[in-house]
């Protein structure tokens, strides 16, 4: 298997588990150091210690800037690099337009969206250290682009992310770091159990997609891989969708009951 360089390091956050334990565990096959970020610090500690490369759980709420800037100065003194950063943390609520609780709403924006742009900044000046072929990703979903009645604000972080990773790509690429989003579709976590479980919901999701399945942490963890490593270095700017074909069809119908990944 192709490292894809570069070998620095990179930072995952919602390392504990679903997608971003797929990706801290995708970036240790290739060989690069991972500081798995968790408000879960013992599941943090866990997915560090299961990888086969230098590595350190840190316990952070992601929405705090002291807890990120503490977090980042760890993870300077644990990795001999920091090229790379995986936003996956997310969160979701439950409550339509009519019921939203608005401290709900501003937890979900914060953890979800802001959180990106204030840990790619607190990692600014590591990223720059890395060069060549620093690298960000956020985890967006298919929700940034169509309509869930039942999570305004998971739509609206998600949509956040797709506005900012061009942003960020625009004002970084002279930097020679880029910046991309990932936009997952139906995906098996362990925050979908519940709703996976509702008789009916596994096989709805999965006809939902011209793939016919549910997707795997896995399905993003090697999409994510792939754009922090130099087999993506023209690749900045975009978001790359990972659903199974779930949009590209009019199959959606119906089916936006539900967020799609929760991360």
């Amino acid at each position: 298997m192709s490292t894809g360089r570069p070998n620095t390091g990179v930072v995952v956050t919602g390392g504990a588990s679903g997608i971003g334990r797929s990706c801290a565990q995708a970036l240790a096959d290739v060989g690069r150091p991972v500081a798995v970020w968790d408000l879960d610090e013992v599941g943090a500690q866990e997915t560090a210690a299961s990888l086969d490369v230098t590595a350190i759980g840190v316990g952070v709420d992601v929405a705090d800037d002291d807890a990120v800037a503490a977090a980042a100065a760890r993870t300077r003194d644990a990795l001999p690099s920091i090229g790379g950063l995986v936003h996956a943390a997310g969160i979701v609520v439950v409550q339509p337009i009519g019921s939203i609780d608005f401290n709900d709403f501003r937890r979900v924006l914060d953890v979800n969206l802001t959180a990106l742009a204030t840990i790619t900044q607190a990692l600014l000046p590591d990223l720059g250290a890395a060069m060549p072929g620093s690298a960000v990703v956020g985890i967006a979903s298919i929700d940034a682009m169509v309509g869930s009645a039942v999570v305004p604000a998971y739509c609206a972080s998600k949509s956040g992310v797709l506005g900012l990773t061009r942003s960020m790509a625009a004002t970084l690429g002279p930097l020679g770091i880029r910046v991309n989003a990932v936009c997952p579709g139906y995906i098996e976590t362990p925050m979908m159990a519940d709703g996976l479980a509702v008789p009916g919901v596994r096989e709805h999701f999965a006809g939902a997609a011209p793939l016919g399945r549910i997707g795997q942490p896995e399905d993003i963890a090697t999409v994510v891989r792939f754009l922090l490593s130099d087999d993506a270095a023209f690749v900045t700017g975009q978001a790359i969708v990972a659903d199974g074909g779930v949009i590209a069809v009019d199959s959606l119908q119906g089916a936006t009951a539900e967020p799609s990944n929760l991360d």
